[in-house]
């Protein structure tokens, strides 16, 4: 490996990481060398690392022309300049202890200017292997409490990630249930199995009090199940498990009853007594079964424990967490089982993603409180973690030994806190997603598939974005690797980082692309696009302005349409831009499905305007730069303010795809106010507001929004929302029911999207929407 930081690696160090590992050093511990604290949990098996970095990155930003004396026709309304910019990551690792001396040796080579002077840990392992900790690096250890640092790391996930939470569902196709995150997470109860079981109740973030427990957990299932069978290690005593066949040793009701069990309301194949046949019967019985039917007896005891308390403190959630779950089925059906069992359904077993880092985060957060962690909003980044495994031994055998030994979470802090628009009926029931490809196999692998033939053209556009730059092809064929190897993961696991979506697929995208330095591979295709449609926008009025007041209406929802025709993103598209570069909004608007459309509410809309009273305040949001908002887009805000509406315009804080930016959409309304007395006015005067989402994501996530937005949408009293484009309005959102008036408009530029929707490509949605009272 390189030298970082001046300081060179241990040749020792790197051989023995080398023959434990399939990924490069440097690949697991990422910017170490910007690390600035850390905390660590040791468990009896798992040592798990937490540290927050800085991290590097370029991006594109945008700045208008000094225009003073210049004659400004022909120029670009803006131009672009690459800038490096400092953001904070918190990384977390998983690996066995057995590597631990190996790790810290590392580790020690690599913390450059780290700020840690005192170590916060927490778990067991703090107190064994301090003096070896202390040795190593050369830090004070302070040991937290276990409890205190599981509580904090918990609602931190809860919090932040919103496929954290899921039910393990029995015999389903889609075995993982993911949880939309409710607003509000308290009160609940943390069932903590590691070697004893805790019983923990959480009521706020700092309230919580430990309500019971049990010896018989994880470390009796390693115990006993040693003395049964001979192994162990405790992934293998899984192993057995997973083989075995609990019937032959456990005692049935239906054995002890035998036909009569009927009578008395009860299943047959109910446990009427653990190991009972072993007893009796004159045989050996294998290590398969008795493993099987220990970790049943174990879990099943586990869950009637944790329901009865759940049940006494009126408490409806349980997250179970701890190395002993691990996210192996039957210790989840298991559990899931015996808490629907015990509470008749009133009661609800959920588990983590990402339960195996609560005490490390815990920890983290104990050791950054003068960094005010929890102030803000943070979001996982998929280039850099490893996702949950699989739960199937045989599937990808290699990944599964990899994640045994080293596992990694990566999360990105996030400038601005994000929070629900104010406007969702019911936030706790909200669902951005239109489509669940986690449950849907042939949607999932067309769009896998779909992905992956895109792969080669984001590629191209990538280096054709930094044409200077003389590394851009090694690192564009890294963002190649990297997204194709994530694409793979998904195929045979798609519940790798939460339930599996169009926008999940995008954004998993954006990240590497940022990973390796590609900010805004769009940046001088949005530029010359915006450049052109500026310079069309007067006609565009004046065509709009000399019409009637019902053909004006029409011709401007039909100019919102072809503007969004207008998607680099969706291949028919591209492909006809790259083809045929005279292709503009004319032609654009010729391509549009005749009405009626595929989902036509427009008679209602312009009933609507014509009866009704103008609306206060219109919330949109916008889609693609050039055509789309400057010649779709404003001359509908300029119709509504019209009207006596005032308009929030919500633009992407960050770029992705070919969607306009918010920094973009400020010097473009600079520049059509230069030309519009009706836009300038609304500027000066404040009924024309421009904002940012503080999503970067071409798909639309209303309960994680820019909190200054969400502030503003509710002192404006906004009572219509207009979500524009497919990403936004059919991807996500489609089904999102809102408190006020809403239109979704979209055109579908994806022929087997249209297909499924029983229409063709450049179908219409026009979706207008009234809350039912």
């Amino acid at each position: 490996m390189a030298e970082r930081g001046g300081r060179g690696t241990s040749s020792g160090c790197d051989s023995s990481l080398d023959k434990s590992i399939t990924l490069p050093p440097d690949e697991i511990f990422r910017n170490l060398e910007n690390a600035k604290c850390f905390a660590i949990d040791i468990g009896g098996s798992l040592t798990k690392l937490a540290y927050y970095s800085t991290v590097q990155h370029k991006v594109a930003r945008v700045r208008s022309f000094d225009h003073s004396g210049k004659d400004i026709e022909h120029e670009s309304p803006y131009e672009i300049t690459v800038q490096e910019e400092i953001t904070a990551r918190l990384h977390f690792i998983k690996f066995e202890n057995t590597y631990i001396e190996t790790c810290l040796d590392f580790i020690k080579d690599h913390l450059v200017n780290t700020e840690t002077k005192v170590l916060k840990a927490t778990g067991g392992g703090a107190y064994k292997f301090k003096d070896l900790i202390e040795k190593k690096l050369g830090l004070k250890v302070d040991k937290e409490d276990v409890m205190t640092c599981l509580i904090k790391g918990c609602n931190f996930v809860l919090k932040n990630i919103p496929h954290e939470v899921f039910a393990y569902q029995k015999d389903s196709d889609t075995e993982f249930r993911f949880q939309t995150n409710h607003p509000n997470i308290f009160p609940y109860l943390l069932v903590n199995i590691g070697s004893g079981v805790s019983i923990v109740k959480v009521e706020t973030g700092d309230k919580f009090e430990w309500i019971g427990g049990s010896s018989i957990g994880g470390g009796t299932f390693w115990g006993l199940g040693a003395l049964l069978t001979k192994t162990k290690k405790f992934d293998e005593l899984l192993q057995l498990a997973s083989k075995g066949q609990h019937t032959n040793v456990d005692m049935l009701v239906k054995d002890v009853y035998g036909g009569a069990y009927q009578t008395l309301g009860l299943s047959g194949n109910l446990i009427a007594s653990s190991f009972g046949k072993s007893a009796t019967a004159d045989k050996e019985f294998s290590k398969d079964d008795m493993a099987k039917s220990l970790l049943h007896m174990i879990s099943n005891d586990i869950g009637q424990l944790a329901c009865l308390y759940a049940k006494l403190h009126n408490l409806h959630k349980i997250y179970f967490g701890g190395f002993f779950i691990r996210g192996h089925p039957v210790t989840m059906r298991t559990i899931t089982y015996s808490i629907n069992f015990f509470s008749k359904g009133e009661v609800q077993a959920l588990f983590l993603r990402h339960e195996g880092y609560l005490g490390a985060i815990g920890a983290f957060l104990k050791g950054a409180e003068q960094d005010n962690p929890n102030e803000y909003s943070w979001g996982e980044n998929y280039a850099g973690s490893s996702g949950l495994m699989s739960t199937s031994p045989d599937l990808c055998p290699m990944q599964r030994a990899r994640s045994g030994t080293f596992d990694m979470f990566e999360m990105d802090r996030l400038e601005r806190p994000l929070v629900n628009l104010p406007l969702l009926k019911d936030p706790s029931t909200y669902i951005p997603d239109t489509v669940d490809l986690t449950d849907d196999a042939m949607a999932r692998k067309y769009w896998l598939t779909c992905f992956e033939e895109a792969l080669d053209g984001v590629v191209k556009r990538a280096m054709a974005s930094q044409p200077d730059s003389t590394d851009a092809a090694e690192r564009a064929e890294k963002f190649r690797q990297k997204y194709w190897n994530k694409l793979q993961t998904l195929r045979q696991q798609p519940f790798a980082y939460g339930t599996l979506t169009v926008r999940s697929l995008l954004d998993t995208r954006e990240h590497c692309l940022n990973e390796f330095n590609f900010p805004d591979p769009y940046s001088k295709v949005k530029q010359k696009e915006n450049g052109i449609a500026l310079k069309c926008f007067p006609s565009v009025i004046e065509s709009l302005d000399s019409l009637g007041w019902e053909e004006r209406q029409f011709a401007l929802v039909k100019g919102l349409l072809a503007g969004n025709v207008f998607d680099w993103g969706a291949k028919a598209v591209s492909e006809v831009l790259e083809s045929e570069p005279q292709f503009g909004f004319e032609e654009a608007k010729e391509k549009l499905q005749e009405r009626p459309w595929l989902e036509d509410s427009y008679s209602e809309w312009i009933q609507r305007l014509k009866e009704g009273p103008p609306h206060k305040c219109a919330l949109i949001f916008a889609d693609n730069s050039g055509i789309d908002i400057i010649l779709g887009v404003f001359p509908f805000v300029r119709e509504l303010l019209s009207r006596g509406t005032e308009v929030i315009l919500a633009c992407n804080s960050g770029p992705a795809l070919n969607d306009v930016t918010y920094s973009e959409s400020l010097i473009v309304t600079e520049r059509i106010a230069a030309m519009d007395p009706i836009i300038q006015s609304a500027l000066m005067e404040e009924r024309l507001l421009l904002v940012q989402t503080g999503s970067s994501s071409p798909c639309l996530d209303l309960s994680r929004l820019d909190k200054g937005l969400a502030l503003l949408v509710r002192e404006r009293k906004t009572d219509l929302v207009i979500i524009e484009g497919m990403g936004r309005a059919i991807h996500t959102n489609y089904y999102a029911a809102l408190q006020c008036e809403s239109l979704k408009l979209a055109v579908i530029k994806n022929s087997w999207l249209a297909d499924r929707l029983g229409g063709k490509i450049f179908s219409v949605i026009f979706k207008y929407e009234v809350p039912r009272k």
